[in-house]
């Protein structure tokens, strides 16, 4: 088995926290793993992309030139990495600020309202990160969706170790919307 990733978007909108939760679950799913982030130096509003590989054998590379998968929570995101996107691959696409228009009608894509879920749903919109990472284990399967949930306790600081129930939540919330949309 072998698995990569790009999750892209804007500072602030977790893209960080969901490649190191999905790399930590991983981990204690018994795969190799890399995770490679990439940001502006801006930070909070600016560019940030991570790169998280998974495999049932060791690496060789980190370094993904044409992912097998993408979230793309932005809409430079998007124009950015879709291209990149290899033919077999798959995509979650963040239709809050994304226009369906910019959706390459050729690729298998998830289209899901990460921000609306999170705010309608779990009533926190900054959990958008996580609709979308549990639509991402719904649409790949790659790991199982309670490894990523136990994930969160080793990969959240602790300060924020109350709002795994919420996290926890959006990610059910956005693995349930994937499983209706495929």
């Amino acid at each position: 088995m072998y698995r990569d990733v790009i999750i892209a978007g804007f500072g602030g909108q977790g893209v960080l926290l969901a490649g190191n939760l999905l790399a930590q679950a991983g981990m204690e799913s018994g795969l190799e793993v890399t995770f490679i982030p990439v940001y502006g130096a801006e930070m909070r509003g600016g560019t940030a992309n991570c790169t998280v590989v998974l495999s049932d054998e060791p690496i060789g590379a980190p370094i993904v030139a044409r992912p097998l998968s993408l979230i793309a929570m932005n809409g430079p995101s998007l124009a950015k990495f879709q291209p990149l996107l290899r033919e077999d691959g798959i995509q979650v696409v963040n239709t809050s600020l994304i226009e369906t228009a910019d959706v390459d009608p050729d690729r298998r894509s998830v289209l899901i309202p990460v921000n609306r879920i999170a705010d309608e749903q779990i009533g926190n919109g900054r959990l958008a990160n996580m609709a979308a990472l549990g639509a991402w284990v719904r649409a790949t399967d790659c790991v199982a969706l309670k490894a990523v949930r136990d994930a969160l306790t080793a990969t959240l600081p602790k300060r924020y170790h109350h709002l795994i129930p919420q996290n926890a939540a959006a990610l059910e919330a956005g693995y349930a919307f994937a499983a209706n949309a495929l």
